[in-house]
């Protein structure tokens, strides 16, 4: 009988799955997060879980078998390391890292609160490589693998989304380079990129005053359903894939990036001005409550 390390190497063997596979998960509270750790269990993976809403992580360990969790401020890099060890150590090892935790905050660049910026790269950014840097050590074997959740904004940028898309490009920009540093270690990293998919981030950012303004609807693309990229990144789970897109036709855009930019500077040229008064005012929360902690920037005058 194989062992589960030749069955998942083997390329002429059955088709890759998740059994067995010991998989990590942050901002696992709700939406992309919860779902994937859900759907990952009831495929047979081990899952761990982090966030900081209580309630809801503990309703998804509970639903994913009683699976180990624990609060985490992402922010937080003695927090984060500690926590990772702590569920590794529950787990028994570790195969795959899934780095889903993020927010978003509509910005306007000229006018806007830098705090806004301050926090979203903090979690979107910061929380990122505290993650990496901790379970790093944990996947860098020949089945090791690490899941990035960038979104399409690490490619294509919109007005009032500077500080997200800002995030979610130096996300890329990290997965990418580790990518090159793991290699030597047998361990793969995978980047993926969604549109605008059925989840309270979606309804929170694109809900404003503001972004309807501009946009003239609730999105840009539309809304997606949730299901084929949670099963997109189980496949990616499964075969340590490099990409991982949905809806189909954002691989497209990935690769044009230059025209998709044109595309979206020449399409939104006339609610913009409109729109960035109303967001200079707006009162609007992050798609997720965060735990306070210290400025690290002077507020500007």
């Amino acid at each position: 009988m194989k062992s589960r390390s030749a069955r998942w190497l083997c390329p002429f063997g059955p088709s890759p799955s998740v059994v067995g596979r010991r998989i990590l998960v942050t901002g696992a509270a709700r939406g992309i997060g919860a779902a994937l750790a859900r759907q990952l269990h009831a495929n047979g993976a081990q899952v761990a879980l982090l966030g900081i809403e209580q309630d809801l992580l503990a309703e998804v360990a509970a639903d994913c078998g009683d699976a180990p969790w624990r609060y985490c401020d992402i922010g937080d890099p003695t927090q984060v390391q500690r926590v990772v060890e702590s569920l590794v150590g529950e787990l028994g090892g570790l195969d795959a890292v899934v780095a889903n935790a993020g927010i978003a905050r509509q910005l306007p660049i000229i006018g806007g609160d830098p705090a806004v910026l301050e926090e979203t790269l903090t979690v979107n950014v910061l929380g990122v490589y505290y993650t990496l840097r901790a379970a790093g050590p944990h996947i860098s074997h020949p089945n090791g693998y690490v899941l990035l959740v960038c979104s399409l904004a690490a490619a294509i940028h919109l007005p009032l989304a500077g500080a997200y898309s800002a995030s979610k490009a130096a996300a890329e920009a990290l997965g990418n380079t580790l990518r090159i540093e793991l290699r030597h270690t047998g361990a793969r990293v995978g980047i993926a990129y969604f549109a605008e998919l059925d989840t309270d981030m979606t309804a929170t950012g694109f809900g404003t005053e503001a972004a309807r303004a501009i946009l003239g609807r609730s999105t840009v693309s539309g809304v997606a359903p949730l299901g084929p990229a949670i099963d997109g990144m189980q496949r990616a789970l499964a075969r340590r894939s490099r990409r991982v897109v949905s809806p189909y036709w954002v691989g497209v855009v990935v690769w044009f990036r230059g025209i998709g930019q044109w595309a979206v500077d020449m399409a939104l040229r006339g609610g913009v001005g409109p729109g960035t008064e109303i967001a200079r005012t707006e009162v609007v929360p992050f798609t997720t409550d965060q735990p306070a902690r210290p400025r690290k920037l002077k507020r500007l005058a």
